[in-house]
């Protein structure tokens, strides 16, 4: 995965953090939480608040579900 495969992303997160509500998740830790995750392979300073967000906004719609 890369930084840009936001729904494959909040996919996984939803799998690996169940009990997180997205909505109430810090950039800091989503950052860390998306460079831990099993076949994430990009560079982890390629990121930036835009990209952040929509993985978020990803995640809370996925969380929905």
């Amino acid at each position: 995965m890369k930084w840009t495969d936001t729904q494959d992303i909040a996919i996984a997160l939803t799998d690996t953090h169940p009990e997180v509500d997205p909505q109430y998740v810090r950039f800091t830790d989503l950052h860390r939480w998306i460079t831990e995750l099993e076949g994430f392979d990009d560079a982890p300073d390629r990121s930036n608040e835009k990209i952040l967000e929509a993985i978020q906004a990803a995640w809370i719609s996925e969380a929905e579900y």
